[in-house]
């Protein structure tokens, strides 16, 4: 058995999908902008349709457009024959995925789509096949070379996946969907972890450590010790944040001062105490902590940086496995 050279046969696979790419950037054009503004105004679900490997692509477009704020979901071609074409109502946008435009699978779904008048998009590369003809809105992948002898889908897939996630990006784009929207679809696994906000993470009402500035040591002790967070936040008397104690500051104050329980909160506390929003990553949250050095943050909202309405702790940030 002769040596091959595998290594050079998959950088050719690789640079024939390249090329592909490069060709299906090129072809972008109107359509695609009439694609998204029809799949960003639905107001029901968008439904991805394929056969074969173009199928198992519908399935990662659909994941990809549920997960940006978009309602799909994908059917396999031919299970629409036998019942499925009963999940597609008349408000829906149904998205064809086929090379060639001809597979015997479609025409039905074609005919049905047609008949109830359900807006078509189709993602073919063939200009003069029944599903570009029918559709509504005619997305034209350019025709490309295949890897395995020019006839195993490959570069084809590989251009019908990378437009199906430029279609997710720009509605996503559309909706203006953002991190925050992002973060309730996907609480759970690292990628929630790092889009959990300070508001997530962050003790408010009671369990905020507030006591006012002019409070005498011996009970400010009390506080912090009933409070459990090593912090104690200050408020003047219009209930503004005016400083913030840690447990350290205390113990030091004591040491340094014989007349101690004379001292009131203000005299030992840091005024200004760093403040972020509650909307935040909790991530940012903690880079800024490790910055400077300190384990407490105060919280506020848009309207006041004084306004305190939560604290945050790093050990209830490390704790929610965000690094």
């Amino acid at each position: 058995m002769k040596n091959k050279n595998y290594k050079s046969i998959g950088k050719n696979v690789i640079e024939l999908e390249i090329n592909a790419l490069k060709k299906l950037k090129n072809s972008i054009n109107e359509s695609f902008t009439q694609a998204v503004n029809a799949i960003s105004n639905c107001q029901s679900k968008i439904i991805f349709c394929g056969v074969g490997k173009s199928f198992r692509i519908a399935s990662k477009i659909s994941s990809t457009m549920a997960s940006v704020g978009s309602p799909s979901f994908a059917l396999s071609a031919g299970d629409c024959s036998h019942g499925d074409l009963g999940s597609i109502s008349k408000k829906d946008i149904l998205i064809l995925i086929s090379y060639s435009g001809e597979t015997q699978e479609l025409k039905n779904i074609i005919k049905y789509a047609n008949r109830n008048k359900i807006t078509l998009i189709s993602i073919v590369s063939k200009k003069n096949s029944l599903l570009y003809k029918a559709s509504d809105i005619k997305i034209l992948i350019p025709e490309v070379k295949e890897a395995g002898h020019g006839i195993i889908p490959t570069s084809s897939t590989t251009c019908q996946l990378a437009l199906g996630d430029a279609l997710a990006i720009a509605c996503m784009d559309y909706k203006k969907f953002g991190t925050l929207d992002f973060k309730k679809l996907h609480p759970e696994g690292s990628l929630g972890a790092k889009l959990k906000t300070v508001e997530d993470l962050m003790f408010t009402g009671t369990k905020i450590p507030f006591v006012n500035e002019n409070l005498k040591m011996n009970s400010a002790l009390k506080v912090i010790s009933e409070k459990k967070l090593g912090v104690l936040i200050i408020r003047n008397k219009k209930g503004l944040t005016s400083g913030i104690t840690v447990d350290g500051d205390i113990k030091r104050a004591i040491q340094k001062n014989k007349n101690f329980q004379k001292l009131s909160i203000k005299d030992i506390m840091t005024k200004n105490p760093i403040s972020v929003r509650s909307d935040t990553l909790a991530v940012k949250a903690l880079s800024i902590m490790n910055s400077k050095k300190i384990t407490s943050l105060c919280v506020h909202n848009n309207k006041n940086k004084n306004k305190t309405i939560g604290i945050l702790h790093i050990h209830t940030i490390l704790e929610a496995n965000i690094q």
